[in-house]
């Protein structure tokens, strides 16, 4: 892959769009070397838990915009309508492909993060920042709407008309408003640095756990109040309902050494 590095170690991977001389701006190669790589970790044995981060100045300039213009030439029906995968086409699993990982995925935000960048930042669990790292939702910028999964996920962490006025205007902010809005999780000075502790601490925890605790949080915003309910009790009865895991749970309340499983 020329777009995206990837690395493992301890159950951690390290996922880097690689475009550096670009600002990691997306074009099609990248989106598809993304998804691909997001599907390759589904399937890893082991893993619990993703740093995604950007080499060089910024984490994601956002699209290419010389590759997408001449894209733009063609049918946009056919570029954008179908349903590559599931209910997403290709441009919105750009982005989804990590809130679909079964493992948490924390994301290292530097430089900029805009467009598809911002969008597929928000595909993330969890998002660290550098200190003035600045965020936009740049569509409205070139006349178009974010369509990379951004509507599915930003609604899930910033109000209404936050959305809205970040979007209608293609400002740019800084990472301490995009704190103080809920657009990241909190500041770094060294944010792949604490985003590795952070995936170290998760990998710490038992895996069975972390993975129902991933897909309980993501059904409690996309699901009524009812299913939710339902499915912290089947999680839940799940877990207990393994020999070896109660064997896990038993142990940890103990108070003896955490044990992990």
């Amino acid at each position: 892959m020329t777009r995206v590095s990837v690395e493992i170690e301890g159950g951690v991977a390290q996922v880097r769009l690689s475009r550096p001389e670009k600002m990691n701006a997306v074009d099609m190669e990248m989106i598809d070397e993304v998804i691909a790589v997001a599907a390759q970790l589904a399937q890893e044995p082991g893993l619990r838990a993703v740093v995604l981060a950007g080499e060089g100045r910024a984490f994601c300039a956002g699209l290419d915009v010389a590759n997408f213009a001449a894209l733009a030439m063609g049918d946009p029906e056919t570029l954008i309508m179908p349903r590559t995968h599931g209910a997403a086409n290709r441009f919105q699993q750009f982005s989804l492909a990590w809130r679909a990982l079964p493992v948490p995925v924390i994301a290292a935000l530097h430089g900029v993060a805009f467009g598809a960048g911002l969008q597929l930042a928000a595909g993330a669990d969890i998002r660290v920042a550098a200190p003035g790292t600045r965020l936009s939702v740049m569509e409205m910028k070139w006349g178009l709407v974010p369509d990379m999964g951004g509507m599915v996920t930003l609604p899930e962490l910033i109000r209404a008309d936050q959305l809205r006025r970040l979007t209608y205007t293609a400002a740019e902010i800084e990472a301490e408003e995009a704190l103080r809005i809920g657009l990241v999780t909190e500041i770094a000075e060294d944010p792949q640095a604490r985003a590795q502790a952070l995936a170290q601490a998760i990998a710490g925890r038992s895996p069975s756990a972390i993975r129902a605790a991933k897909r309980l949080v993501t059904r409690a915003y996309t699901a009524p109040a009812a299913e939710v309910l339902l499915t912290e009790s089947r999680e839940q009865t799940d877990l207990i309902g393994k020999p070896d895991q109660m064997e896990v749970i038993a142990a940890n309340m103990s108070g003896r050494a955490p044990v992990f499983g």
